[in-house]
C-alpha cells in the first residue's frame, strides 16, 4: 500500500529517520555536489517547451530570458529539470515548488487580510527529489550575487548561508508535530523582527507597498472609462491586449466552470458580479506565452475585482526531470486539468492561499484562477546590498524548509542531512558549478539569437 504521495505506506518516525540514514549508503551526501549535465540542446529544450504556447508571444520570451544571465536563468526552469536528473539526487521525495528561485517569494495577503511573506509561483509543482528545489533556491542566489558584483568568496559563502539557514530551519520547525507544522506561517513583520541590517528595512517597504496593491487600485491603473460610461481595461499591447469575440466566449466559459470549482462561500460572493471586460496579459519571464487572461468583475454596486484565469501546462519536474505524478496529483489532474495540481500544489506549500483560487478548463486548454494584485508584493534583489541579500536568501531557504516540512518524507530528509556541513558544502559546489553552467546555456540561447535560429522581440523590457 502506497501513501498519498506515493512513496510508501505509513511508517513511525523513527522508520523514517531510519530510511533516511540509509539513503546515505545509496546516495552519499557528497554526491550532491556532483553535476552531470544531460546531453540536450538548450535551444532545442526551449522551442519544444514553446510548442503549446502563443506563437506570437514566443520572441518576446526569447527577448526577456535575454536580458540577463538571472532573466535566463528564471526562464529555463525545464534545463534545470533536465540536469537534475542526469545528477545524482537522493529518493526521498516531497511537494516540490520546481521552481523556487528569489524571485518566486513575495507577500500577499491572506483571506484574513494579514499580510504574508512566502513562496508564490506553483506552476511547475509536483512530487520531486527534496533537495531540487534548494539546489534551484541556491543556484538562483549563486547567480544573483554574481550579477550584483559579489566577489566569489563571498557568493560562495552566501550560497553555503542560505543552505545552511534551509537544514537549520528545518532541523527547528520538524520539532513540531504534524499539526502544528500545518499551522506555522510567517508574516513579513514576523521576519522583519528576526533578521537585522538592511533586510528588515528591505521587507517592511515591501509589506507597505503591498498594502495599497488592492484591486482598486489595479483598476485605477488599468483601465478607464469609455465613450458609454462603462469600465474597460485601457489596450497596452503587447502586455494588454483586448481578445476576439471568440476567445471572450471560451474564457467566459472557463470562468463558470471556474465557479463550480471554489468553495459555496466564494460562489456566493461572486454571484454578486458579471463580467465585464476581457484582456489577454503577457506575465513573467518563463510564462510568457502561456495563456493568460484578466477579468474586470463589477458587482452589483459597482465594485469591482479583477480575476487572473492563467492556462497551467505540465511541470517541468514531469515533463523534464521525468518525475511521475502522485495519486494526489494524477487525480486531481484528471478531474481538474493540470491547473487543479497547481491549486493543489499551492495549497499545500503555502502557509495560507487566496481564497480565490480556483480551476477552469475551456477550449480544450486547462487554466487556474486567482485574484489578481491583490496586496501583492516581491523583493526587488537587483538593490540589495550583500547584507540584505543575506537575510533574504535565508528567509527564503527558511519557508522553503517549511513548506517542505508538510511532506511525509520529511523527517527522512532531516536524518539523512544529518549534522548538515558536509551536506551544505556539496550544495554550494553544485550551485556555483551550475551558475556557470546555466551561464553557458545562455550564452549558446543568444548565439543562437544572433544566428537567426529562433526570433527574438525587440523590446525585452515589456
Amino acid at each position: 500500500m502506497t501513501g498519498v504521495l506515493g512513496i510508501g505506506a505509513y511508517e513511525s518516525l523513527e522508520q523514517s529517520r531510519e530510511r533516511g540514514r540509509g539513503e546515505r549508503k545509496s546516495v552519499p551526501r557528497s554526491r550532491l555536489a556532483e553535476l552531470a549535465p544531460s546531453q540536450r540542446d538548450p535551444v532545442d529544450v526551449l522551442v519544444e517547451q514553446n510548442a503549446p504556447r502563443v506563437p506570437d508571444l514566443v520572441p518576446l520570451r526569447f527577448a526577456r530570458m535575454l536580458a540577463d544571465p538571472f532573466a535566463f536563468y528564471r526562464g529555463s526552469a525545464a534545463l534545470m529539470a533536465e540536469d537534475l536528473a542526469a545528477s545524482p539526487h537522493t529518493s526521498l521525495r516531497v511537494v516540490a515548488c520546481g521552481d523556487a528561485h528569489v524571485s518566486n517569494f513575495g507577500v500577499y495577503a491572506s483571506p484574513e487580510r494579514a499580510l504574508v511573506f512566502d513562496l508564490n509561483d506553483f506552476d511547475e509543482v509536483a512530487v520531486a527529489p527534496w533537495e531540487w528545489d534548494l539546489k534551484r533556491l541556491v543556484t538562483s542566489v549563486v547567480i544573483g550575487a554574481r550579477q550584483a558584483g559579489h566577489g566569489a568568496d563571498r557568493t560562495r559563502d552566501l550560497a553555503a548561508a542560505t543552505a545552511q539557514q534551509y537544514v537549520d530551519a528545518l532541523d527547528r520547525v520538524m520539532e513540531m508535530d504534524a499539526v502544528s507544522r500545518y499551522y506555522l506561517h510567517a508574516q513579513p513583520e514576523l521576519v522583519a523582527h528576526s533578521v537585522r541590517g538592511e533586510f528588515a528595512d528591505v521587507i517592511e517597504e515591501t509589506a507597505r507597498r503591498a498594502r495599497r496593491r488592492t484591486s482598486e487600485r489595479v483598476v485605477r491603473r488599468l483601465t478607464e472609462v469609455d465613450e458609454g460610461g462603462s469600465v474597460r481595461f485601457r489596450e497596452d499591447p503587447p502586455v494588454l491586449s483586448h481578445v476576439g469575440d471568440r476567445v471572450w466566449r471560451s474564457v467566459a466559459g472557463s470562468y463558470r466552470a471556474y465557479l463550480t470549482s471554489v468553495p459555496p462561500d466564494i460562489a456566493l460572493l461572486l454571484s454578486h458580479f458579471r463580467i465585464v471586460d476581457i484582456v489577454r496579459r503577457v506575465v513573467g519571464v518563463g510564462s510568457v506565452g502561456t495563456r493568460c487572461y484578466l477579468a474586470l468583475l463589477e458587482g452589483s454596486a459597482g465594485e469591482v475585482l479583477v480575476l487572473q484565469i492563467k492556462e497551467a501546462l505540465a511541470s517541468v519536474l514531469v515533463t523534464n526531470g521525468g518525475q511521475s505524478l502522485p495519486e494526489v496529483f494524477s487525480r486531481t489532474v484528471h478531474l481538474n486539468g493540470q491547473g487543479g495540481r497547481v491549486v493543489a500544489g499551492q495549497r499545500m506549500l503555502q502557509a495560507v492561499s487566496d481564497p480565490f483560487l480556483g480551476t477552469a478548463q475551456a477550449g480544450g486548454r486547462e487554466f487556474y484562477v486567482r485574484q489578481f494584485h491583490d496586496m501583492k508584493g516581491s523583493v526587488d534583489t537587483d538593490d540589495l546590498d550583500l547584507d540584505a541579500f543575506t537575510g533574504y536568501a535565508r528567509s527564503c531557504a527558511a519557508l522553503l524548509a517549511r513548506s517542505h516540512s508538510q511532506s511525509p518524507d520529511a523527517a527522512a530528509v532531516l536524518a539523512y542531512i544529518g549534522q548538515g556541513r558536509g551536506l551544505v558544502e556539496a550544495l554550494a559546489d553544485f550551485s556555483l558549478a551550475y551558475a556557470d553552467k546555466s551561464l553557458e546555456d545562455y550564452e549558446v540561447v543568444r548565439t543562437a539569437a544572433r544566428e537567426g535560429r529562433i526570433e527574438v522581440a525587440p523590446d525585452a523590457a515589456r
